[in-house]
């Protein structure tokens, strides 16, 4: 006769049940966790988005995710949208560009408005030249031709690429602007994170400084205030009190003195006395900074100063740090440095004038808006003056 049990109606031992309630308590401290991290980084996040300025929702999270230990991500993803979008080699460049500019400063010179002082055109380093290439340009809003831009293409490889060119004379005042986020604001800052209203009649340009405090291995100075140090060797562009602006390396050709209003370090110099840096394609990312996977032909920007005193700034894509520096020493500069890189941070505009009001006009077209340092912006910049303003 078979023999039916019952299940034991005993409850199970302690021995039994502690393993899956140790489960259970784990798996709500890893959600709760999670969770928390989720509600701390979301937040995060918002807030970095709800900063002001016009840096772009893209721009923001990439920041956002670099100073939160994520900048290997970011970078990974950069260069793959670089590499499904690596520079054109080989082509010509939109010819319209170059021959606005001659017809602009024709009419010009047809109109009166434009005699004299027109800079000699620029050898290109692409020979032989296009109509219209390295042929300066007057865009200053006064009667002196005290700004005049031109293009050129950057390299032999990258032909269908135009580089910006601006010449700015020894006579005009410049301005060292902070950003709110880099080198931040502080207390002793004499100018405010956007050109202010009140400094609109005056306006002739603006244009990019160099690379976040913490990478461009130098100092930020304003009138005796100091973000990070002021470093011997580092190429730095410097304005004095009476607003005239040089470049040099600190320690040789440069010197903090009581006349010195503003300091901005970058790396070390492209150009020094004449002779181009002789580790241009060396240690590239190391040495000139982390463009988007270490490529080397992307956005760049630099600037410097020629024998008559005089600043040239070049900017453009497809550029090497060896096309940068030959395209600045090709413009006369004797000593330059690089400024900032990569699309998101290039970018230099001149202002034409209308009563009060002015309408800024890009060189080149970069990503950035052209109004973007009327509007409180995150990183540094520097503003352009009429020698009366």
């Amino acid at each position: 006769m078979d023999v039916q049990t019952k299940p034991s109606s005993r409850p199970k031992s302690p021995e039994y049940r502690r393993p899956r309630r140790r489960r259970y308590v784990i798996r709500r401290i890893v959600l709760a966790t999670l969770l928390i991290f989720l509600v701390v980084t979301g937040w995060s996040i918002l807030g970095a988005l709800r900063v002001p300025g016009n840096d772009g929702a893209a721009v923001k999270l990439a920041e956002w995710g670099r100073d939160h230990g994520l900048g290997p991500v970011i970078t990974a993803l950069e260069t793959i949208q670089y590499d499904l979008n690596p520079p054109k080699t080989g082509g010509a460049p939109n010819a319209s560009v170059l021959a606005a500019g001659v017809n602009e400063l024709h009419q010009k010179q047809a109109s009166g408005a434009t005699t004299t002082a027109i800079q000699a055109p620029m050898v290109p380093p692409v020979s032989p030249a296009l109509p219209g290439e390295g042929v300066f340009v007057p865009v200053s809003a006064t009667a002196d031709p005290l700004i005049q831009v031109t293009y050129v293409r950057p390299d032999s490889v990258h032909t269908s690429y135009l580089t910006g060119v601006a010449w700015m004379s020894h006579r005009l005042r410049f301005v060292l602007h902070p950003g709110f986020e880099d080198p931040g604001l502080a207390a002793g800052w004499t100018q405010p994170d956007k050109v202010a209203t009140s400094q609109y009649p005056g306006l002739l340009a603006t244009f990019n400084a160099g690379f976040k405090m913490k990478d461009a291995g130098g100092g930020y100075y304003d009138h005796g205030v100091t973000a990070g140090t002021l470093t011997a060797g580092a190429a730095s562009l410097v304005i004095y009190l009476d607003g005239h602006a040089t470049v040099g390396t600190w320690g040789a050709d440069v010197h903090m003195t009581p006349q010195v209003a503003f300091v901005r370090q970058n790396l070390q110099p492209l150009i020094a006395n004449g002779t181009l840096a002789p580790n241009l394609d060396a240690n590239v990312q190391s040495t000139w900074g982390a463009t988007i996977g270490g490529a080397f032909s992307v956005w760049r920007s630099g600037i410097g100063v020629t024998k008559q005193g005089d600043l040239v700034y070049a900017m453009g894509d497809a550029m090497s740090v060896a096309d940068l520096a030959n395209v600045l020493h090709k413009a006369g500069a004797v000593n330059a440095m690089q400024l900032d890189i990569n699309t998101a941070w290039v970018s230099y505009m001149w202002y034409s004038h209308s009563g009060a009001g002015i309408t800024p006009h890009k060189l080149g077209q970069f990503q950035r808006p052209p109004d973007r340092y009327l509007a409180d912006t995150s990183r540094d910049f520097f503003a352009v003056y009429g020698p009366s303003h």
